[in-house]
Parts: structure tokens; sequence; C-alpha cells
């Protein structure tokens, strides 16, 4: 009777093993309180964090917080943060930059805010802001009032402002805001957005009509597809034309393909997923060349957790056949990283040297790798 007590033990112990999903709870709660604790202590007088050099950054921080449960709205610093979001609102322009921003921030800066305003969960004091923010934003996306139709490369996209041209990641987070504010998939500002998306990847079919897109049709996603088509991963077209995908753009791809109401079976994203397969990492930033190789790494653990979670996996298989807890990757990659005092920092490419923005990346992407149990 003892053997089999044993071995029944042992059975529930491997059972309970395949149902903990995630990261150990404790290495989560170090890595997400420690990065919590240094972004209090740096918050500025004002309520911002590095507000020199953008009014973005703090709602990076603050959205970080929220979401990762490290401060409620009623915390002191999301208090401050939150006074100091609104101190940034445009009345009479309607978006959330500030009384005078530089015009390429508008639409980054508003997106970001609007996220964060969001995650304080307070309609009954935002959802006026938000409201004008959303019509705002739209009113920056590239379509026939800019004299770009459906055969233009730049239509659907966002760019920094609306002279500005747009990108795969200006347009992701356009997007997200929008999802975020309830914007619903058949809005045709969404749709509109699809249409640029779509054209981002690298993949042949009738969803992209640029002459690269065939090339490698891989399934991966470049920076944009505007002006012919530009990557990150080098910095012009390989001699026969082509344009190389990598990482965080292609994780911002297919999230941005799901929350514009792709279904998961599409080509689009069954292909870009066959692209993350054969790159998983959470070690660089796949697809870039080893000098660039760390470059917005940080933004590439936030992209790449909120699309793994958008698609509902808890696991990600590789094309080795490998099984992979991502959020467990992505928490043991982080811990690894986080300074003493709690903070990230990276190399200077995309702003990743601010300890602040990078922190607030961080947390952003522990908000979707919490334990599972």
């Amino acid at each position: 009777m003892k053997a089999v007590f044993a071995i029944g033990t042992s059975l529930l112990v491997a059972a309970s093993g395949l149902l903990a999903i995630g990261p150990d709870q404790k290495t989560w709660d170090a890595v997400a309180g420690k990065a919590a604790k240094f972004l209090k202590g740096s918050q500025e007088a004002g309520g911002g964090w590095s507000t020199a050099q953008s009014p973005g950054v703090t709602g990076v921080a603050l959205t970080g917080l929220l979401k990762s449960n490290q401060v409620t709205v009623k915390d002191p610093t999301a208090e401050k943060a939150l006074k100091y979001i609104e101190s940034l609102v445009n009345r009479e322009k309607k978006h959330i930059a500030g009384n005078d921003p530089k015009v390429q921030l508008q639409n980054y800066v508003t997106s970001i805010n609007v996220m964060a305003l969001v995650a304080a969960n307070q309609a009954d004091k935002y959802a006026g802001i938000i409201g004008d923010a959303v019509e705002f934003l739209k009113k920056l996306q590239w379509d026939e009032e800019e004299g770009k139709g459906p055969a233009s490369d730049y239509y659907g996209g966002a760019g920094y402002d609306s002279k500005s041209r747009p990108d795969l990641s200006n347009t992701q987070k356009f997007i997200d805001a929008l999802k975020d504010a309830g914007v619903p998939p058949s809005d045709p500002h969404l749709k509109k957005a699809l249409v640029f998306v779509s054209r981002c990847q690298n993949i042949k079919g009738e969803t992209n009509d640029q002459a690269w897109a065939k090339l490698i049709n891989d399934g991966s996603f470049i920076y944009t597809a505007a002006t012919g088509g530009v990557t990150k991963v080098v910095d012009q077209p390989l001699a026969d034309g082509s344009l190389p995908g990598y990482g965080s753009m292609t994780y911002a791809g297919i999230k941005s393909l799901i929350y514009c109401g792709v279904s998961k079976d599409d080509e689009r994203v069954k292909k870009a997923f066959q692209w993350i397969q054969n790159n998983y990492t959470v070690d660089k930033n796949p697809g870039m060349p080893e000098a660039r190789s760390q470059w917005g790494m940080f933004y590439y653990f936030n992209t790449m957790a909120k699309c793994l979670d958008a698609l509902g996996l808890d696991y990600v298989v590789d094309a080795k056949g490998q099984k992979h807890d991502w959020r467990k990757d992505i928490t043991e990659a982080l811990a690894k990283r986080q300074h003493a005092d709690g903070s990230f920092s990276n190399v200077a490419n995309w702003m990743e040297s601010d300890p602040n923005l990078v922190t607030g990346y961080a947390l952003l992407a522990l908000s979707y790798c919490k334990p599972k149990n």
C-alpha cells in the first residue's frame, strides 16, 4: 500500500506541475516589486518620469505599475502621475501631449497616455478625455483626408503625427490605444489600419501587394511598408530588394492583426507565428544582426508578452519541438537583467538607456506574465 501511495503522490505532483503555468510566484513578485520600488523612488516632484526626455515616459511607467498591480489609483505615486498626465490634456486640440508639444510626439504620446487613463479605470473622470483623444488619433491616420487612397503604401498607417511617414511601431500603439478605449474591430479606422499592417508583412498573397513582400515570404514583419519599405535589420534593402523582418515588429504585427479582428486561423497570423516558432528567444531581438541584437529588447519583451497573451497561448512550441513557457522565460530573463536598485537599462538605441522607460516596459511585460495556477 505504501508503494501505491508513493506512486499516486508522484502522479499528483506531476499533474500539479503540469497545471502550474508561468514563473515561480516568488520570482515574479521579487522582480515586479523591486521595479515598482525603483519607479516610486525616481518619480519627479511633478508626478512624471523623465519628463525632460518625453512626456510619454510617464504613461508607460504608470500603465506598467497599474497593470502589474504594484499600485492602485489611490496610491500617492499613481495620484501624482495621473495629475501630471491630466496636465498634458490639450483641451483645444484634444490630444494628451501637452500645450505646446513637439508635433512628432502627438500620436505616440497620446496613444500611451490613453492607455494609462484606461488602466486607471476611472471612466467617470476620464471618459471624455479618452473619447476626445481617440477622435484626435483617428484624424492622424493616413487616409483619403491626406490624399492617400487604398493604393498608397501610406494608407491606414499612423506616424508620429499627421505628416510623418507611417510605421508599424506607431501604428501598433495607435491600434492598442483604440482597442483599450473600446473601439471595435469593425470601426473603419481599424479596418484601414489592417491594410497598412498587412502590407508590413513578408508574405506573398492578396493582403500585400508590395513587390518586396514575396521575396522572403517568411511571414515576418518589417518597420514600415511606406516609401517602398524600411526595416531596422539593415539600413538598405538587400541586393535583391528584400527586407528582412525582426522579432519586435513581428510580435507587433501579429498582435495588431488580432486586435483588428483577424482570426488566429488566418494565413497571415499562422505564417507570422511560424516565424516566431523558428526564432523563439528571450535573449535577443531575433532577426537583427548581432551588432543590433539588443536594440529595443524591453520593447520586445513587452510586445512579445502582449502578443502571446492576445493569442491565448500558454506555451510556444518552437521549430525543434521544444515547449516554452513564455511567461516563465520572460520573467526569468528580466530577473537576470534587473539591477540591484530594481531598475533596468539597455543600450541607448530607441531611448532604452532611460531606466524609467525600460523599467516601465518591464512591468508592462510582467503584467502579462503573472503565474497561472
